[in-house]
């Protein structure tokens, strides 16, 4: 139990500063720099304690994500600031960027090596998680506000 405590504590504690870091690029109040720590720190904790309790890390991040949707919405409708602020750079530690660049590496390696079977089924097994988990992260920041929002009209 202490052990879960702190990885949960050090994966909070690392993924804030990328969310933090990505808020600042963009500009974000800051009065809502800790909103964004916040979430992120929420997200990528809630994502890990799924996997440690065997869920696959496509649908992990998809819990995660609808969690910090869900959140966003009540933070922009308490502060009057758009959701996007808080949800985007909340999600940014869970961009799945180590998938990506072997996917890409493979890529290279099969253009600059030639053809191997098993160099096929990596490119193939990362190219798909890493198409899975960013469609996880869009539609869980977009589930929350299509309940919520679906009776109003646009105009």
């Amino acid at each position: 139990m202490i052990e879960l405590l702190a990885l949960l504590l050090e994966d909070a504690l690392f993924s804030a500063v990328p969310a933090v870091g990505f808020a600042m690029v963009f500009n974000v109040p800051t009065r809502m720099l800790g909103f964004c720590a916040i979430g992120g720190a929420f997200a990528h904790s809630l994502r890990t304690l799924c996997i440690y309790w065997g869920v696959p890390l496509e649908w992990a991040t998809l819990v995660a994500s609808t969690s910090v949707g869900l959140i966003g919405v009540y933070w922009s409708r308490r502060y009057l600031i758009p959701r996007p602020v808080f949800t985007v750079a909340s999600i940014i530690p869970m961009i799945p960027g180590s998938y990506a660049f072997t996917t890409m590496v493979g890529i290279i390696s099969l253009y600059s090596n030639g053809f191997s079977e098993p160099l096929l089924a990596t490119i193939i097994e990362n190219g798909l998680r890493t198409m899975f988990i960013l469609m996880a992260l869009s539609f869980g920041l977009a589930i929350p506000s299509v309940v919520i929002y679906r009776g109003r009209p646009i105009v």
